[in-house]
């Protein structure tokens, strides 16, 4: 007898429906045919444990499994469910009637329990666009699962109770969640505030304009300055996700794994800090089984790249292309799978290896050419995408005593949520163009214009501290965010001056 259960294949941050066929004749092996890998031909161990504890028996039948497109690589245990269904159906033990009706994903364990799986939020998706009734899911997956409308979610437990579902004599309540109120009960939940950090008001003043911008941004400055504790907070003056992006951030932890099961969505900008251990695979994403990487995981949030020197070259080198496309494409011989990676990068680093060059009070011990040399393990390229360079100084003593308090994080969003308003309305002929960082050269010209004083001011810029040519657009940008802060329409002589200073690097003599 043949029966077809429905399941769904996770690639990229989408999924795909896979129809599982399940024949069951005349003879006495057991076959399973479609590119299944590894861990699916294994369930053939754990589906028979599941369907005896759960008082039937596995047929001593030819059973033939195919995991149709069968040109698409099956992986993962996730199919167990279905298929332990199909067999059960297609010996006749229960009636397959209702099977067409619903997607079925789930991992058996010996006993019959199910265990969690990955990507149950864009396989709700893709059931409900294909018209699907239901999705039945582990139930620690259901919540994730429930933020798709018009979809009924069911939340199982066991392989029999599933069963039971079929054969009517367990009718569960479909799982609800309400999307808006989930999102907005726990949207501004943050646990660090920038009233924190005692002093660096120009620090907090860079990240402000970071933040309204979405500039990327490097931290220089000797240990203990407070750069990590700096770059941990900048998430909370993030104007708070949309439903929208809360969506998209939520789908990717989905696939990769990470979500949270205690909450349905994803409702805090994402924060990641890779140890500069980190491979390339690790943070692009890929691998023989792909995955999303750092910089995906960090998508609408923040990556925070600490001691940014000491990554492998090469490691940094594969960031340049997605920090100007905002996506990464992972590309093998049969397939191709795309990530977004929309992210602010926000590194820091000591400015020699010793870390005590233009410290104001301890001498550097480096030798005659040794802090340029530290400084060339990060590409000309790389900081080419790096709009602020900021120079962090330790807090003296009176900053760290001092009982005056210091301005709320939920202040400072204020600021940037206005200014990313006017970002809003200027680029709103512009698909998928929200901020000033993300202006092509032409967008600037016309956007960030300047008077005879300001190019005057630039020039000679350019000229006494040794500005490269790069720094040109950068400049423009920046002091365009600057004066959106200020609710200025032109970029005045101040905001340039402003954007000048923070340009650090490409002074010629800054290394000395």
């Amino acid at each position: 007898m043949l029966i077809k259960t429905y399941g769904s294949a996770v690639y990229g941050v989408d999924a795909i429906t896979i129809t599982i066929e399940v024949n069951v004749g005349a003879g006495n092996k057991y076959y399973m045919v479609g590119l299944p890998d590894n861990a699916v031909k294994e369930s053939l161990f754990r589906v028979e444990s599941a369907i005896r504890l759960a008082g039937y028996h596995m047929p001593r039948q030819k059973i033939l499994v195919n995991l149709a497109p069968a040109d698409i690589r099956k992986e993962g245990s996730a199919y167990d469910l279905p298929i332990a269904i199909g067999i059960l159906a297609a010996s006749g033990q229960i009636d397959g009637a209702k099977l067409e009706e619903y997607i079925i994903m789930g991992e058996l364990s010996l006993d019959g329990g199910l265990q969690s799986i990955k990507g149950a939020l864009p396989i709700a998706i893709q059931a409900r666009k294909e018209g699907f009734q239901g999705l039945i899911v582990p139930k620690v997956n259901a919540n994730e699962a429930a933020i798709v409308n018009d979809l009924a979610v069911y939340g199982m437990d066991t392989l029999l109770e599933v069963i039971e579902f079929f054969t009517g004599k367990f009718q569960p309540q479909p799982v609800k969640v309400d999307t808006r109120a989930e999102f907005y009960k726990q949207i501004n939940s943050y646990e660090q505030d920038f009233s924190d950090v005692k002093g660096q008001e120009n620090i907090k003043r860079a990240l402000e304009i970071a933040a309204a911008g979405g500039h990327n941004v490097i931290l220089i400055g000797p240990p203990g300055a407070g750069k990590t504790m700096l770059a941990k907070r900048l998430p909370t003056i993030l104007p708070p996700l949309n439903l929208q992006e809360a969506l998209e951030s939520t789908k990717i932890y989905s696939v990769a794994g990470r979500l949270n099961t205690a909450t349905a969505l994803m409702t805090e900008r994402p924060y990641r800090d890779p140890h500069h251990t980190i491979s390339d695979v690790a943070l692009v994403g890929g691998g023989m089984h792909p995955q999303p990487g750092e910089i995906s995981l960090a998508h609408n949030g923040v990556l925070f790249l600490d001691e940014l020197p000491e990554f492998k070259r090469t490691v940094l080198e594969v960031m340049r292309q997605p920090l100007e496309d905002r996506k990464v494409s992972i590309s093998r011989a049969k397939f191709s799978v795309e990530y977004p990676a929309s992210f602010m990068l926000v590194a820091s680093m000591n400015p020699c290896p010793c870390g005590f060059y233009n410290h104001p009070e301890k001498e550097c011990l480096c030798g005659p050419g040794v802090v340029q040399k530290y400084l060339s393990k990060i590409s000309g390229p790389l900081l080419d995408r790096i709009d602020l360079h900021v120079e962090v100084t330790p807090v003296n003593f009176s900053e760290l005593s001092s009982s005056r308090p210091a301005e709320k994080s939920s202040l400072i969003r204020e600021r940037v949520i206005k200014a990313r308003s006017l970002q809003d309305v200027r680029f709103a002929d512009v698909e998928g163009m929200h901020s000033n960082a993300q202006m092509s050269a032409n967008m600037v010209r016309k956007i960030c214009e300047i008077d005879e004083v300001g190019r005057g001011l630039i020039k000679q810029a350019m000229e006494k501290l040794g500005l490269s040519a790069r720094a040109y657009d950068r400049i423009l940008k920046v002091s365009r965010t600057i004066a959106d802060l200020a609710g200025s329409d032109c970029i005045e002589i101040e905001h340039l001056a402003e954007a000048i200073h923070y340009r650090s690097l490409d002074r010629e003599s800054w290394a000395g």
